[in-house]
């Protein structure tokens, strides 16, 4: 594979906080964001022929910056260096901002969205512009690019093994995963990005695939507005950030061009689309929904090692439809030091204890998936006063409701997979001696502040359908249903949450739809 040092050098690449001047630049199409849907995009029109520009507001790092320390990648890789919060602070939101976007600090699980979930897209929001069946080539194309294949048990690691034998041993549904990495070497650290480049995020495959088909690359770049000219987007204007992501350059760029791709996710572009007036009668940023998580620690005999080995190749979707109850999967969480001590329960020696306890403990997550009943609301994306995204996620009392029973569900898994203590992750946990008490579990403080909760998965804000009244984007191309030249193409499009990860349902439908963009005229 050719050296990422040499991409980032061509001179098809700028990084903003280099520049002596502003930029502008011009292209047929502009993409904003490099995640899943975007760098998918690009990739496509770049080798269709098209002028492409992309815009990252992260920086460009490669394999050598990865250096599987915490401190030094957590605060480059993560929008808000990992401190982005729900309004009221109940929820963390762990979410990329790098050229790449999250695929490069995510834990690799690769689904393709359930065709029930597309089926109910058809029936209650109007999405009529393709069928189940138009995706599977798309997932294939996708699938052979990004090396996605099934893990077998032998290679699964004690954390995730536990959930395995745990799930199995109750007679619940449970498989191994799907995960896009060739040559890995279960280093563990994928969250802080690989640093020997096996894992295929849009890093290492589809925007080098765009860069050799002549796309060029503005990064350090924060879209700030889309400006109109009559019915149609004529430039999208915005600031050049220094090396720490900082509007001190005093530098800016405009970018025109004949079309545009939002593709900042489902946070940042239903945000860049209100700073740019399009609002879409309400409709942007609204029904914004997570895959809000709790987690579970359970103590064993025999090492874990946690921080070792495919951070999630294990899930089990038993529970995921609980008729009008909120469902939920369970899936493997890594425990990394830093992350451990912030998310370990206790204070003082009771926290010194369990970090003591680390390399025998796994942790097992409880994610739970909101959105797909059309009575929950979800949350919605707004504007702080400086224009940066903030979004409002009341955590329901449903959700409540669900999170106290997937915390039985854990600890009866780690339980039955041979823990011989549980705990939960409450500011004072609820601790579990060899045995499942279901009344101690609802006893404890199920409120914000008390328990934490956390998301890797964003959805919605600019939802694709047929009609314009409860949807922003067309489902057929996901063109702006007033705005010509105006595409919303990443997890934002959905118009309900997955019930899975979502990184191949972007990449699916990305493909999809820019494969239709680049043949139209």
């Amino acid at each position: 594979m050719r050296s990422l040092k040499t991409i980032r050098a061509g001179a098809g690449v700028l990084d903003g906080s280099a520049q002596a001047a502003d930029v502008t630049l011009d292209a047929d199409i502009c993409i904003i964001g490099t995640g899943a849907g975007g760098a998918v995009a690009a990739s496509i029109f770049a080798r269709s022929g098209k002028t492409v520009v992309l815009l990252e507001e992260g920086g460009y790092y490669t394999s050598a910056d990865f250096t599987a320390r915490e401190r030094d990648t957590e605060p480059r890789l993560y929008q808000e260096g990992m401190t982005r919060t729900t309004k009221d602070a109940g929820i963390s939101v762990l979410q990329g901002k790098a050229v790449g976007g999250t695929t490069v600090v995510n834990w690799t699980t690769s689904f393709r969205t359930p065709e029930d979930v597309v089926d109910h897209w058809h029936k209650k929001h109007a999405v009529g512009g393709f069928a189940y069946a138009d995706l599977i080539p798309h997932y294939e194309a996708i699938e052979r690019r990004l090396a996605i294949a099934k893990v077998p048990y032998d290679s699964l690691n004690a954390n995730n093994r536990t959930l395995y034998d745990g799930c199995k041993k109750l007679g619940w549904e449970v498989d191994t995963l799907r995960r896009n990495v060739f040559g890995c070497l279960q280093s563990g650290f994928c969250h802080l990005g690989c640093p020997v480049n096996a894992k295929r995020s849009m890093l290492v495959t589809m925007i080098p695939d765009a860069l050799d088909a002549g796309a060029r690359l503005l990064f350090r770049a924060r879209a700030d507005k889309l400006e109109r000219a009559g019915g149609a987007i004529a430039r999208v204007r915005g600031t050049l950030l220094d090396a720490e992501g900082r509007s001190a350059t005093g530098k800016s760029f405009t970018v025109t061009a004949r079309r545009f791709i939002v593709s900042g996710g489902a946070i940042n572009s239903p945000a860049l689309l209100l700073r740019s007036g399009l609002d879409s009668g309400g409709l942007v940023g609204a029904r914004t929904f997570l895959h809000p998580v709790i987690g579970s620690s359970a103590l064993y005999d025999e090492p874990i090692e946690p921080q070792r080995g495919a951070p999630q190749s294990a899930a089990s979707h038993h529970f995921a439809h609980r008729g009008d109850e909120m469902g939920f999967f369970l899936e493997a969480a890594p425990w990394y030091p830093g992350l451990a001590s912030t998310a370990a329960p206790g204070y003082g020696s009771s926290h010194a204890d369990f970090m003591r306890q680390v390399a025998h403990t796994a942790t097992h997550i409880a994610i739970g998936i909101d959105g797909f009943h059309d009575d929950l609301p979800g949350g919605r994306v707004t504007l702080r006063s400086s224009g940066a995204p903030l979004l409002d996620y009341a955590i329901t009392p449903k959700m409540w409701s669900a999170f106290r029973f997937a915390q039985k569900r854990l600890a009866e898994a780690q339980f039955a997979s041979g823990a011989r203590k549980v705990m939960t992750l409450h500011e004072r946990p609820v601790v579990l001696e060899g045995k499942l008490d279901e009344a101690a579990i609802d006893a404890a403080r199920w409120e914000i502040g008390c328990v934490p909760v956390f998301t890797a998965h964003q959805m919605g804000g600019c939802p694709m359908g047929d009609d314009p009244a409860v949807s922003v984007v067309r489902s057929s191309d996901l063109r702006h249903h007033t705005i010509e030249n105006l595409h919303v193409i990443d997890g934002s499009v959905f118009p309900t949450s997955l019930g899975v990860n979502p990184q191949e349902s972007i990449y699916g439908l990305s493909h999809l739809m820019a494969s239709r963009i680049a043949a139209s005229k």
